[in-house]
Formats: C-alpha cells, structure tokens, sequence
C-alpha cells in the first residue's frame, strides 16, 4: 500500500486549519509574533503543501510591537463559503486572548483584506457555515463557573456576515470531558444531521488529547462524546516517536474520505527543538461519531496515502541555497512583529542581503535587524557567508539560532583594537555567555552551524574550518526555553545608530543524514 511520512509540515506549525475548495486544499497554522502573520499553504494532495503567502502581510492589519515572541497571532481558522475564504483568529497578549479579528479573500494567495474586529472574549475561535447559510462563531474562554463547570467553557454566537459582526444570544456550549482541563481549539462538523463539536483538553503538551460533544442542535444542548478522548498520545511510553498529539481540524476529500490535522512534536530524550508540526491523520465516520486513525489508534510516522488524490511523497525540503538575487525574500523567511525591508533587503539581480544594524536587541519587544526561517530536521546544516567590518565590540552581524527565551549568536565583530573575531555567544533568558572566540583574517567569512541529537555545533570557515564550540540540544527545547515555537535559523545585525552594515552573500539550509 502507498504511504506518506508525517510530519507533512515539519518544524514549527503549529495549530493547524484546514478547509477544501473543489479539489484544493488550503491550511493556516499560528505565526505568534513572527511577521509576515498566518501563513496560508495549498495542497492538491494533502501530503505535498506548497506556501502561498500571508494573511497579515501589512503592518496596518494588526499590530504585532511589544508582544512575546509566543504572543501574537494564534489558531487560526480558515473556511469558505460562497466564493469568500474566511480567517478568524485571536491576539494574544500576556498568554490571553486580547481581540479577535475577522479577515477574509476572494483568493486565498491574497491580497487579504484588512481585519474586522469581533466582539469576542478567549481564544481559537472557529467558523462553522451550516446547511441554511447561517455561520456561527465558537472559541474558548474561562468558565463563569469554574468550581462548577471545570475551568474552561466552549461558545457561540451567530455571526452575521453582511454587518459583519456578533449578533443574538451567546450559547454555553460545553466544558469538556475532563472537568478538570481547560477546553479548547473547538471545530463544528454536522454530519447525517448531528452537531459534533471537536476540542482539546489537557494542554497542549504531554497531556494533549482529542475529546467531542454531539447535539441535535447547533446551539445545543451538548452531551460528552463518551468515547473521549478521541485521539491521544498521552497514554503512550517516552520510546512513541510522536508526542502532545491534539488540535485536530476535518476536511473531507472528493473520493469521500475525512482526514484530521493535528499538531503533534517529536522529541529526543524529553525535549524537542522543532516546536509543534502538522500531522496527517485518517479519520472514519461511525454512527458514534468520528474515529481517528481507526486502524492504529495514535498517529504514525508512516500513513496510507488519501484515495483519489494522486499524492505522492511529499517533496524533502533541502537543501536549499538562497542568493537573493529576487526582489522580496522568500516566503520562508520571517522577521519579528513587523516588516524589516527598512533594515534587510536583497539586492534583485546581483543578489546579496543587505543588514543595516540596528540597536534593538533581539530579546527585545521591538523588531530588530533579523529575519530566519524554521529549521525543520534534527540533523541539518545552515550555512552563510557574511561580509562586515565592526569598528566596536558592541557592532555584531552574523547567524543565530533563535528559540524564545534562548538564543545562540556566531557574529563577525571585533575586539576592543579593531581586530575581526568571531564570536559565538548563548544567551538565556537575556544573561549572555561568551563560548568562544577567533580572531579572523579577514572580515569575511562563512558561518556555520551543525545540528543533531546531541546539540548545535558551531564553525568559522576562514581559510580553514575553526570550531567554537557546542550547545547542547535541550537548550534550545521548548521545555526549557518555554514559549509555543520552535528553532529559527537566522541572519541578524546590531549595533548602535548609524552603525553600518553587513553583507550575506547567500545562506544555505542543508538536511544531513
């Protein structure tokens, strides 16, 4: 039998969306205070995703300045109806739910349009389009009740898509199969005229898990599906390739089958660097209600491929090799909290990146001189080569391997003579550790950065390959760097005002076996 390897969208995607239109299918995941916002892909097949571009692509949209990196822009939910793509979603500020903002397409490459903002309190907010035309609006919040109810409530409003805005009664739906966890990321699905409500329970870590309610009704009354929860990998031993399995979102294919999204990590030893990744999951419908997986059970690394679609094995990425020679920088690349063209631009033609230093940190709340893209395999090398001449050792430029409160920078400076080094500094949680220094001959060099199960290995090829030194790979795992991403691997610059500028000829992303 055919088959795929999950994950389908490796390295940091998390909470993913999904909707069909015809035979294509189109996907949103979170970008927290990563710019451009909401990334939108698009799939014949399910398995191969190619990136179309952004929902929030224009500063004037939504307002990312002085948001955590793990703030920002979360679960997101894409849905069609009648010829108009919609995306909702939250901005979270101090981990909470602050507004909700309504975007919507006529294509969904774009351009989208500027957002409505909804009279909507929580978190992952959802659309569901039923057979009358009429769209309702669910999402999360603290329950009124908690002692009572459990800590977190599911609930409704009609929206009205003509205002567009709130309208009606607000709907109580559920508070979960575990009265003790939070409820969250709902979908409703109707299927052979009942109402399932999809959520997740137990966090988004070890403990996630897939649980259900059924009505008759839209607005209810929900009962427990009572075989919650639906899909988890909680129950399952440290030696489970796939942890924190939950999230899921349904789309149904043209040959007649239902496949679920999920978020799900892969750690080594405890921890895992690549933040939460898009999974492929069957999904089989019951007069119970969905069944996830119904063959295994849990979520595997090697799936049957979808009937019907003509997928075949998702493209490997790497490696890659970016010139720069085009006008905009790809669509994998990302700054943080705004657009950077004032401080990193390619040069179109003859290529190279242009760096102009700037004085904002990137431990900052502001958006600094940096842009990265997600690393995407435990082994890999990435590589750059970089031109800069500092004239203090506060001017820096070089790569970075940049994971929320961690971060770890190879930087071409120079010493308090003028002399070029390379430096390679860690920094957690703002307190940075000088690990080694060279100096060089020369104030241009190639930065290097290797990665596998035991930790980031750092290099300066200036002539010869000098070793720096080593970090070890739970540094940068989010159990110990916190947040909600996973690892970016970037090209920064700071220094004072005026403080010049750095050259990258090209950078390279390569998997390594």
């Amino acid at each position: 039998m055919p088959t795929f390897s999950n994950p389908v969208l490796a390295g940091s995607h998390p909470d993913p969306s999904i909707c069909r239109v015809g035979e294509d299918f189109y996907l949103v995941t979170s970008s927290f205070a990563y710019y451009p916002g909401i990334p939108v892909l698009h799939s014949r097949d399910l398995v191969s995703w190619q990136p179309l571009g952004h929902v929030v692509d224009r500063p004037s949209q939504v307002s990312l300045t002085g948001l955590d990196v793990s703030d920002g822009l979360w679960a997101a939910t894409i849905r069609h109806h009648e010829g108009t793509f919609y995306v909702v979603v939250a901005l979270a500020r101090g981990r909470q739910g602050s507004t909700t903002h309504l975007f919507t397409a006529s294509d969904p490459a774009g351009p989208w349009s500027d957002p409505v903002v909804l009279e909507a309190e929580g978190i992952d907010p959802s659309l569901f389009f039923d057979d009358d035309g009429r769209c309702w609006f669910t999402a999360c919040r603290d329950a009124a009740e908690p002692e009572v109810t459990g800590p977190g409530e599911l609930w409704m409003r009609e929206l009205d898509l003509d205002r567009p805005a709130l309208t009606g009664p607000t709907h109580a739906l559920w508070y979960g199969a575990m009265r003790g966890a939070w409820v969250e990321a709902p979908h409703l699905y109707k299927r052979d005229g009942v109402y399932h409500l999809i959520g997740a329970e137990g966090g988004t870590e070890r403990h996630h898990a897939v649980t259900a309610a059924r009505a008759d009704a839209v607005t209810g009354p929900y009962s427990t599906d009572p075989r919650s929860p639906l899909l988890t990998h909680r129950h399952r031993g440290a030696a489970e390739p796939i942890h924190n399995v939950g999230h899921v979102d349904l789309v149904d294919t043209p040959a007649g089958e239902t496949w679920a999204v999920a978020l799900g990590v892969r750690p080594l030893d405890g921890t895992h660097t690549l933040g939460r990744e898009v999974f492929l999951v069957p999904v089989e419908w019951t007069a119970a209600g969905p069944v996830f997986a119904p063959d295994a059970g849990r979520v595997r690394l090697s799936e049957r491929l979808p009937a019907g679609t003509g997928a075949g094995a998702a493209a490997p990425v790497g490696p890659v090799r970016d010139d720069f020679g085009g006008t905009v920088l790809g669509p994998e690349w990302s700054s943080l909290r705004g657009p950077v063209g004032h401080l990193v631009s390619p040069h179109p033609g003859e290529g190279g990146l242009t760096i102009r230093l700037s004085p904002e940190p990137l431990t900052g709340t502001g958006t600094p001189a940096f842009v990265a893209r997600r690393q995407q395999h435990l082994r890999m090398r990435a590589r750059a080569r970089v031109r800069f001449t500092a004239t203090a050792p506060t001017q820096e430029a070089g790569l970075v391997v940049f994971q929320h409160a961690h971060h770890a920078t190879l930087a071409l400076t120079a010493d308090a003579s003028g002399t070029p080094h390379v430096v390679l500094t860690a920094h957690e949680a703002g307190s940075p550790s000088r690990l080694g220094t060279v100096a060089v001959a020369s104030a241009e060099v190639v930065l290097v950065v290797d990665s596998d199960e035991s930790g980031y290995t750092f290099h300066v090829e200036d002539g010869t390959r000098t070793t720096l030194g080593s970090i070890e790979r739970p540094f940068f795992s989010t159990e110990r760097a916190g947040g909600f991403v996973g690892v970016h691997l970037g090209l920064y610059g700071i220094g004072g005002a005026d403080a010049g500028e750095a050259h990258v000829h090209w950078f390279e992303y390569a998997p390594a076996r």
